[in-house]
């Protein structure tokens, strides 16, 4: 699926990429995100809590999707948009179109693990029953460099 040209608000980024520093801080993977609303306002934010919850599936995007819905008493967020620091991995992005978000938005690529523009390619699927908008490379190089250096740390580079 081909990335949209229309040019995403930057502060989702911004507080996606606060989302994955504080991650980062915790010993989680970098990875951030945010919903919102048509109006900008932030309905769920997160960071992943994989090791903290000791749950594979407490990646950021899930949570965030979760503590919208939630705000909302909804299980559908049609009107709002997935910020993401990371592209979506496969479950992330089935979960998005299974909320129904508008958009997703994301920054750095992921040719090894994504599931948007790389690997599965969930929303191009001819078994995906919605497909968002997809914005990707927003802040790509400040997003890409905080999990190259997470992980440069990890293995002692």
């Amino acid at each position: 699926m081909a990335a949209s040209s229309s040019a995403p608000e930057p502060r989702p980024i911004m507080l996606a990429l606060a989302e994955a520093r504080a991650a980062a801080a915790r010993g989680e993977v970098p990875v951030g995100a945010v919903v919102t609303d048509p109006s900008g306002a932030v309905l769920g934010r997160a960071g992943n809590r994989v090791e903290e919850l000791r749950d594979a599936s407490a990646h950021a995007e899930l949570l965030a999707l979760r503590q919208a819905a939630a705000l909302r008493g909804e299980p559908r967020l049609p009107d709002c948009t997935l910020t993401v620091t990371l592209e979506p991995c496969p479950m992330c992005a089935q979960a998005a179109s299974f909320f129904r978000v508008r958009r997703v938005v994301f920054g750095a690529y992921d040719p090894k693990g994504g599931g948007v523009e790389h690997g599965a390619r969930v929303f191009a699927a001819a078994s995906c029953h919605h497909a968002p908008e997809v914005v990707g490379g927003v802040r790509e190089r400040e997003c890409g460099a905080l999990l190259r250096d997470f992980f440069g740390q990890r293995r002692g580079e």
